[in-house]
């Protein structure tokens, strides 16, 4: 069955408006567990103002269309709870741009290119990219440039967003759907790139990466520590 891509309703539920007024509300489940990883049905439900009831009726709505799978969690005494996550034919759902003409085009290139080459252009573009990035992204604080990111990667398909780290000294971008992860998971040299991207875009800062969607958890996030300055 195909159906329509999925819109993520990020502005509506970071002001902590219900994300129905906007998308539906099986919509907005989908969006969370993209953004979340992870939640039980209430968990969805008080997120999206809708009873527990009917969120479990959206929820095995979407299991049985393949979107999202379930796991037993105990959490304390009694029945264990299912937290619920995406299944990859549910991350499909979100508009990938055009990653059909970038694969064909890579493999293209890959195959009559050595593969240090390859890299090599792949490394330019993403010197190119940080540069544009940087331009754009201006100066001043560490966080004001960090949430223009953010808005600039949301502009190319992206989830990202940025929260401060625990011990307040460092920033964490992450990002919940990539827009070219078809690509890495064909070509992962990209992820590299990636990494090489986000150093160039912020010189001030000590970058790594801290987590990466191919190796595991459900998101790609990189930590910033701003270099102290002599």
């Amino acid at each position: 069955m195909t159906t329509s891509p999925i819109p993520t309703p990020e502005t509506h539920l970071e002001a902590g408006l219900p994300a129905v007024a906007a998308v539906s509300t099986r919509q907005s489940a989908l969006a969370l567990l993209l953004r979340q990883g992870e939640a039980t049905a209430a968990e969805l439900a008080d997120r999206l103002d809708v009873s527990v009831q009917a969120m479990r009726r959206h929820l095995r709505g979407l299991e049985e269309e393949g979107l999202v799978a379930s796991s037993p969690a105990a959490e304390g005494p009694g029945r264990p709870s299912n937290r619920w996550h995406l299944t990859a034919a549910g991350r499909g759902q979100f508009t990938d741009g055009g990653q059909q003409f970038a694969l064909g085009l890579l493999a293209s290139i890959a195959g009559n290119l050595p593969a240090e080459t390859v890299e090599q252009l792949m490394a330019q573009q993403a010197l190119q990219t940080a540069a544009s990035y940087r331009t754009l992204i201006g100066e001043g604080p560490l966080s004001e440039r960090i949430a223009r990111l953010v808005e600039l990667r949301r502009r190319e398909g992206y989830v990202a967003e940025c929260s401060q780290d625990q011990d307040k000294q460092a920033w964490l971008f992450s990002e919940f759907h990539c827009s070219v992860m078809r690509i890495a998971e064909q070509f992962p040299c990209v992820c590299d790139q990636e990494l090489q991207l986000i150093r160039s875009t912020f010189p001030d800062c000590q970058v790594e990466r801290v987590h990466w969607r191919l190796e595991q958890g459900h998101s790609c996030g990189f930590r910033l520590c701003p270099i102290p300055q002599p």
